[in-house]
């Protein structure tokens, strides 16, 4: 009898402990974001929640693409990705479920996140424009528009036009000028160009100041890296150039946001939720802004990051950030055919 009751003993635990392992709290992220920071950030989720936080790592688009192909036996709870245009294009795709919750309503503004909660901004980046002190006299380059001035022609640095941030960046300007005036300025930047779009934006900082060319368009957080490191070569680049902050006379400089939405096929939907709301909170956001050096979403939030703090206050863009997302195909149509590569 005993030797009987302990293998039934151990049949039950056979089959019993995929459902016991099944209800274990967990949440599973799909991330593309790949900052030291970001392992922190969820152990302090799991330690505040209980919630075990098992994290996939991956491109944009494969990622993006990963989850449509696992369909509805997909085991990813939420996708986190950078640019407004890559969260449009899962959304356009149906992976988003809408998500209400007052407490990601409340925090987050109403321009950094779906207008039916399928996915929400946690940090925003600006794209700015850096010149050469050398070269460029203060206050003679102020506006996006003044890229495409004759007068900068062999002078312009630029990364690839298939990059997201110049595609959302053109994917702004079509919403605000027109598809006419952008195509306009998209062929007066291209013919201004001092070398054919290559490499990163730091790339693009450190040609500026070797003198490559003179003025070239970047995120801010590539200068705040060089401004805080601690090489001397790097420092001898910041040192040459200076940010400058396009369009504050106008719509504001254009922002983009790093953000995630709740896979519609979550099996975990509650853990989800949470792990939302805790990107939302003060912990997390002050994350978002040592990380990375970006500005987090959620206003007033109080963080330490002296070299991103000394950039000052400027004038974003308020256009919501769904709107690049649209754009950016008619966008890439136009940087393709003026010969933007």
């Amino acid at each position: 009898m005993k030797r009987t009751f302990a293998t039934v003993a151990v049949l039950a635990a056979a089959l019993f402990a995929p459902a016991l392992k099944a209800q274990e709290p967990v949440v599973n992220v799909y991330s593309t974001r790949h900052y030291p920071t970001d392992t922190r950030l969820y152990e302090n989720f799991t330690a505040a929640t209980g919630i075990k936080v098992n994290l996939i790592e991956g491109q944009e688009d494969p990622l993006i693409e990963r989850i449509r192909a696992e369909g509805e036996n997909s085991p990813a709870d939420v996708l986190i990705t950078v640019d407004a245009g890559r969260l449009w294009r899962a959304e356009q795709m149906g992976l988003f479920a809408p998500v209400r919750s007052e407490l990601l309503e409340a925090r987050i503004p109403a321009h950094f996140r779906h207008p039916e909660g399928k996915w929400f901004g946690f940090s925003y980046r600006a794209r700015a424009i850096v010149y050469n002190k050398a070269a460029v006299s203060g206050g003679e380059i102020k506006d996006y528009a003044d890229l495409a001035d004759p007068k900068w022609k062999g002078r312009v640095c630029v990364r690839s036009s298939s990059n997201v941030y110049n595609l959302s960046l053109l994917a702004a300007l079509i919403e605000h000028w027109g598809e006419e005036k952008a195509r306009a300025w998209a062929q007066g930047v291209k013919d201004n160009l001092a070398r054919p779009p290559q490499g990163s934006d730091t790339d693009q900082i450190k040609a500026v100041a070797a003198g490559e060319c003179d003025v070239a368009l970047v995120n801010h957080y590539y200068y705040v890296r060089l401004l805080a490191s601690d090489k001397p070569g790097d420092l001898n680049v910041v040192r040459k150039v200076a940010l400058v902050w396009p369009d504050q006379d106008g719509n504001g400089t254009h922002v983009n946001i790093s953000g995630a939405g709740m896979v519609r096929t979550a099996p975990h939907k509650e853990a989800a939720i949470r792990f939302l709301e805790y990107l939302a909170s003060e912990e997390a956001q002050v994350y978002f802004a040592v990380g990375n050096n970006e500005w987090p979403t959620v206003p007033d939030v109080a963080y330490r990051n002296r070299v991103l703090a000394s950039l000052g206050e400027f004038k974003i863009d308020p256009l919501p950030v769904e709107v690049l997302g649209k754009n950016q195909p008619l966008a890439q149509r136009i940087f393709d055919e003026v010969g933007w590569r």
